[in-house]
């Protein structure tokens, strides 16, 4: 059976490695006054921080229609007897019942969607290794296996400069919000039942990212661990914090990605997350 692996362009998967692994992405969308754009397609995300500094009105989000869905299905099953799809969290977004919807509207191919029940790079951690182990030749069951197993032991954890966006984008409660300006913390966020939750109340940003940390190193110490540090549109901080850690376990595997447009809508320019899973 020839398995294909897709996933949504909120993974960020760079280009090299969606070539490189043979990953398909479905986009979704950021929509400024002046038009809507189709992100790692039609905007960068170098232009769409640049644009956010200029723009009055937050701009908002939109999930792949499901004729396009539809048509990515119908053009995967010329070459491929399934799919497996992985999209960010269904609490968040309606991607992944989108693709769901469509894959049963599509005929000559399996589809098999897997909710990672999160977003960004960690999320690109379970499409590539589905992407490996379809290379391998291994079936849909057994990387469904391994997506499961690898759930098992994800962890997440960011905090954003500002928490407006988040609560005028409804990606977290207006009270959760407006207690966070009032009393100018920075919390520790994460996802929880596929939703974006406070995980911890801490007052500095200093204090947030030591505390995210100071996780990844209790997990670390005795676990081998693949780990990602992401910035939004602040490279230098995610730098320092793989420099640091590297200092420390030297034979870790870690990378470096980023906040695009469509989540960086919502956590806004500063956010900072680690994501890590036992290898």
């Amino acid at each position: 059976m020839k398995i294909a692996v897709m996933s949504d362009s909120t993974a960020y998967i760079s280009r090299e490695d969606r070539e490189k692994y043979n990953i398909h992405m479905v986009p979704l969308s950021v929509i400024f006054d002046d038009a809507s754009y189709q992100e790692e397609i039609d905007i960068t995300t170098e232009e769409f921080y640049k644009k956010m500094k200029i723009t009055k009105e937050l701009p908002s989000t939109s999930q792949p229609s499901i004729g396009y869905v539809t048509k990515k299905l119908e053009s995967l099953a010329e070459d491929f007897d399934a799919v497996i799809s992985i999209h960010l969290s269904s609490g968040i977004s309606g991607t992944y019942q989108t693709v769901t919807s469509a894959g049963e509207m599509v005929e000559g191919i399996k589809v098999i969607t897997f909710d990672s029940e999160i977003s960004c790079m960690v999320q690109g951690f379970y499409a590539i290794e589905a992407a490996k182990l379809a290379k391998e030749g291994k079936s849909v069951n057994e990387i469904i296996d391994r997506l499961y197993e690898m759930k098992q032991s994800v962890r997440a954890y960011f905090m954003v400069d500002d928490l407006t966006n988040l609560q005028r984008g409804g990606r977290l409660s207006g009270a959760q919000a407006l207690i966070g300006s009032l009393l100018q913390v920075k919390p520790v966020l994460h996802f929880q039942d596929k939703l974006i939750v406070p995980f911890e109340k801490i007052r500095t940003r200093k204090k947030a990212i030591h505390r995210i940390m100071g996780m990844l190193d209790d997990d670390a110490e005795s676990n081998d661990l693949r780990v990602v540090f992401i910035h939004g549109n602040d490279e230098a901080s995610a730098i320092q914090l793989e420099r640091q850690f590297k200092e420390k376990y030297p034979n870790a595997e870690t990378s470096i990605s980023y906040f695009g447009p469509v989540i960086g809508t919502h956590l806004g320019e500063g956010a900072v997350g680690v994501g890590w899973y036992k290898k």
